[in-house]
């Protein structure tokens, strides 16, 4: 298993320091009610254990994305991102937000697919770890304005761990530099 790691946590270990870390977790969904359905998931959030603040942004629209490019035909989703502070090890934080996927009724039968909730980890803290399970932070969020906007929106001064400023991603994603 390779794997790097900053501020010396272990994504698989049990968090043994109390500080809390700020997760920051993208959340979709472009079938059934879309909203309530991210209104649920937000509200789930707040409950898990050892999380003690989510601030969440407005969700925004955004076309279905599949892996041949954009997919206007497809029903289009709709994006938020929460800012969880937590102190769940990475790897519990990641199976609880599988969890709260999976009682939403998620699928996983095709990559990319239309799905009731989808949950990312983007970043926790400034780690960054390249595992087979948990890729830190989220390979493709500097690629995604559905990700980005919504972040910028609850966090002007937001930054991806070893990308940048989401400020400047943001802009370079839509220069196409």
């Amino acid at each position: 298993m390779n794997r790097r790691l900053a501020e010396g946590i272990d994504v698989d270990a049990p968090r043994t320091d109390p500080t809390p870390v700020r997760a920051v977790v993208a959340l979709g969904a472009n079938l059934g009610d879309r909203a309530a359905t991210l209104d649920a998931a937000i509200a789930e959030l707040r409950r898990l254990p050892l999380v003690d603040d989510v601030r969440a942004s407005a969700p925004v629209e955004s076309v279905a994305v599949k892996p041949e490019g954009p997919d206007a035909a497809a029903p289009a989703y709709l994006n938020a991102v929460a800012l969880v502070t937590t102190r769940l090890a990475p790897s519990l934080l990641l199976a609880f937000l599988q969890a709260i996927e999976a009682r939403h009724g998620r699928e996983r039968r095709e990559r990319w697919g239309d799905r009731t909730l989808d949950l990312d980890l983007i970043s926790y803290g400034s780690v960054t770890s390249d595992d087979a399970v948990l890729t830190l932070p989220h390979p493709r969020a500097a690629e995604r304005d559905f990700v980005l906007v919504p972040w910028l929106s609850i966090d002007p001064d937001a930054e991806l761990p070893g990308r940048g400023r989401v400020e400047v991603l943001l802009e370079r994603l839509r220069s196409g530099s």
